[in-house]
């Protein structure tokens, strides 16, 4: 694994280190479900990591924590395994041909056919964060950490590449007329011409994890860390924008009624209108970062990072919920039968089946269909895909049952026959019972670093090698406010503005520990250094490290001419 920045999207929102004031404060309660949820059918645990692909036969395909892509039939039935270099949490594409396209973590893009047989591979200069975009001709867009988007044809050859500059996890988005939208960490939404020349660049208030769903009219829309839902046209001029409580990291879907429709950090969905009117506000009491689906009767069903699965109505009344207690921060696939997927972050695939399939509006789910395609379809290509829905959306279905039961009627009260009073019974005085011998106190935890504090530890820990400086990992990150997810020998995964990103890492003293400059690359900090140390500042959350740079890095005079080995000294 490469130095580089490495995503993994187990995204956990960090609202206490970005927005303390609201992290204090109890969410607000979810909307009281109307009806009875429908049961979950099947859960196996089959150590899903990414977003889960579903094929025209309802065959699934994801990739799992232990670094294999996997393609299982609809009930979860293992069909075949691929072992990839590293984990991955990119959705794989699955092509017409039945080809699978999946990105991982080490840097490369395979090509696995309908058997599981490889048939390509390209090594890229950084992770695969996003999605690639599948083009009608068979080729491939594939975008990087390493700040590059590349055009591959239906062999894996490169066709083009373009230098964005900056980290891309928004996955890319292909309009009809060929023209490719994606976000990136320069805070900019970005659109190139089909040959990968760039058309314009519109500039946000923050960063883009976001990717962008295209509208029946050619808009283009996203979400941002600015805590804004941003709405384009087709040449990148704003048409509204609609302020959130808190970062909008989710990708946004165009329904059949060209609502746009995403979820926020601060634990609502919202429904926006084309004219940028909102038409509906949902509160989950989580915050979402998993896209939103929509069903062939309007239904919209979206999951939130506490773990439930919310079903909305057209109106935005709340339908149903299933609260699973595990962190879901990936969308729900659905499939042409009606079956509703989705997985927590302990790897579990849950299956609902005997629903409604997905409508067929612009961009009804995560890049715009179950398979993960990522482009504006033809109209042959929606008529077909209508056509492969028909059975299930007019399938006969239970009704949905009220939560509320009819009200009791209440039984006549028939009187009790009195009881004669009988008089008090006296009894003697007992003896004092001895009293429980008193238990210690508990003992107060221990009180909670501030981030100066956790700073202060960070500095008095910090190791120079090979003159690298290092910081003890989890102090120097609780001093940012970013929290440490797992820890490996060499490498730890971060959560920094709810993403994970994955760092190299060295056990120092037996002290995991990461590098200065890993920090400073880390999403939305920026550094300034000084005489006495480093200060880093994310967002709102800034700490100073008191480093002593002379006894870390020493000033060691190199000569002008170094001797050679076995050189013997001239007089």
């Amino acid at each position: 694994m490469r130095n580089a920045l490495k995503l993994t999207l187990l995204s956990l929102s960090l609202l206490g280190a970005t927005t303390p004031a609201l992290a204090q404060s109890a969410p607000p309660a979810p909307a009281a479900a109307q009806f009875v949820a429908p049961k979950i059918e099947w859960l196996k645990d089959l150590r899903v990591m990414s977003s889960v692909a579903v094929a025209d036969n309802g065959d699934l395909v994801f990739i799992g924590s232990d670094t294999r892509v996997y393609r299982t039939d609809a009930s979860g039935k293992e069909k075949w395994s691929y072992a990839t270099g590293d984990i991955g949490r990119a959705m794989p594409v699955i092509t017409p041909q039945g080809t699978v396209i999946a990105g991982s973590y080490d840097d490369q893009l395979y090509a696995l056919d309908a058997s599981g047989k490889l048939l390509w591979k390209v090594k890229f200069d950084g992770d695969i964060y996003a999605t690639p975009a599948l083009r009608p001709d068979g080729s491939v867009i594939v975008a990087t950490a390493g700040g590059t988007v590349y055009a591959l044809n239906a062999a894996g050859q490169t066709q083009w590449t373009y230098k964005v500059g900056a980290p891309v996890f928004s996955s890319p988005a292909v309009a009809a007329d060929g023209t490719i939208y994606f976000g990136a960490q320069n805070n900019r939404m970005h659109a190139l011409t089909p040959d990968g020349k760039l058309k314009w660049a519109f500039s946000a208030g923050s960063l883009v994890f976001s990717s962008p769903a295209i509208g029946r009219d050619g808009s283009v829309y996203f979400g941002s860390s600015d805590r804004k839902i941003y709405a384009l046209t087709a040449a990148g001029q704003p048409k509204w924008t609609v302020q959130t409580g808190l970062f909008v990291n989710a990708s946004p879907i165009v329904t059949s009624q060209d609502i746009v429709v995403v979820g926020s950090y601060d634990g609502k969905v919202y429904a926006i209108n084309s004219t940028g009117e909102t038409e509906w506000v949902y509160t989950a009491g989580a915050g979402i970062a998993g896209s939103a689906s929509e069903l062939s009767d309007g239904t919209i069903v979206v999951p939130d990072l506490g773990g439930t699965v919310h079903a909305i109505g057209k109106a935005g009344q709340a339908l149903w919920t299933i609260p699973t207690g595990k962190k879901i921060d990936t969308g729900v696939a659905v499939s042409d039968a009606g079956t509703l997927y989705f997985s927590t972050n302990d790897g579990t695939l849950n299956a609902i089946t005997r629903q409604r399939p997905l409508a067929s509006g612009p961009w009804p789910t995560f890049h715009a269909l179950p398979a993960g395609w990522g482009r504006v379809l033809t109209p042959a290509e929606t008529q077909a895909r209508t056509n492969a829905r028909q059975a299930a959306a007019n399938a006969a279905l239970p009704p949905l049952v009220s939560v509320k039961p009819a009200p009791a009627t209440p039984a006549p009260v028939t009187p009790a026959p009195a009881t004669p009073v009988k008089p008090p019974v006296v009894t003697a005085p007992q003896p004092a019972t001895p009293s429980a011998p008193v238990k210690p106190a508990p003992v107060p935890p221990a009180p909670t670093l501030t981030p100066a504090q956790l700073a202060e530890a960070a500095a008095k820990g910090a190791r120079s090698v090979d003159g690298v400086v290092y910081l003890p990992l989890r102090e120097a990150a609780g001093a940012l406010g970013v929290g440490v997810q797992t820890v490996r020998p060499r490498m730890a995964r971060l959560l920094v503005l709810a993403q994970p990103v994955t760092v190299s890492i060295r056990t120092l003293d037996g002290v995991p520990s990461v590098s200065l400059a890993a920090l400073t690359r880390l999403p939305g900090v920026s550094a300034q250094t000084s005489p006495g140390g480093v200060t880093l500042k994310r967002m709102s959350t800034g700490a100073t490290f008191a480093l002593n740079w002379a006894s870390l890095l020493p000033f060691r005079a190199t000569p002008e001419y170094p001797l050679q080995a076995g050189t013997p000294l001239r007089r």
